[in-house]
């Protein structure tokens, strides 16, 4: 019998937390909510989750050592999925009105205000998936939960050099964002796989098998 794989939640006080590890539970992990810094390093997989405004997330996480965790995890190859927030904290800065926050700086780019006439982008979506993602595997057509008002509206990284490139899935509400991104061993998804039924279950699934 193979050993589920040991997810964290990471625990640094954002919302939605018990739904995800939940989720994670039934789709094969051996999981852990917590912040504690030997199990975040240890686990498998980190599954660093985030609602709300975007400088509130990086506050949260500045307050556990969250980058620094992060960090140290990606320079050893260990998996991180970000979600929601957690995808939108990965990118170079977040504007909300007239203030700019500096982000992680995983992937260049500024999240910003959708251009839609109806906000937040609430419910379920279909999103274009990237040739090749592991992570849609068998749910390339299937809808997922969205429910944001701020996004990635463009993909500026340059491909190039030995690695391969990110794969970048899209979604669109009143023009296109980024709606996951799959690059090596960081992983995230602007919807909620935790609020997508059968489809997100699937979807934390093939991440798991990627530990």
């Amino acid at each position: 019998m193979t050993a589920r794989p040991r997810v964290v939640v990471f625990d640094y006080g954002s919302g939605n937390v018990h739904s995800a590890v939940k989720a994670l539970d039934r789709a094969g992990a051996d999981v852990a909510l917590t912040a504690d810094r030997a199990a975040v390093q240890g686990a498998d997989g980190l599954y660093v989750p985030g609602v709300g405004a975007f400088a509130a997330v990086m506050s949260g996480l500045a307050a556990a050592r969250g980058p620094e965790l992060i960090e140290r995890r990606l320079a050893g190859g260990r998996a991180v999925l970000g979600v929601c927030v957690g995808l939108q904290v990965l990118f170079e800065r977040g504007l909300e009105g007239a203030e700019a926050t500096e982000g992680l700086g995983e992937w260049p780019g500024v999240v910003e205000r959708l251009d839609a006439p109806v906000l937040p982008h609430m419910g379920w979506d279909v999103v274009t998936t990237a040739p090749g993602t592991r992570l849609f595997a068998g749910v390339e057509a299937e809808r997922f939960y969205f429910v944001h008002s701020y996004g990635v509206r463009t993909w500026t990284m340059e491909d190039g050099g030995r690695l391969a490139p990110p794969l970048v899935t899209w979604g669109h509400h009143g023009g296109p964002f980024v709606a996951a991104v799959e690059n090596g061993p960081l992983a995230a998804t602007q919807f909620h796989p935790e609020k997508s039924g059968e489809a997100g279950l699937r979807l934390l699934t093939n991440w798991l098998e990627t530990l």
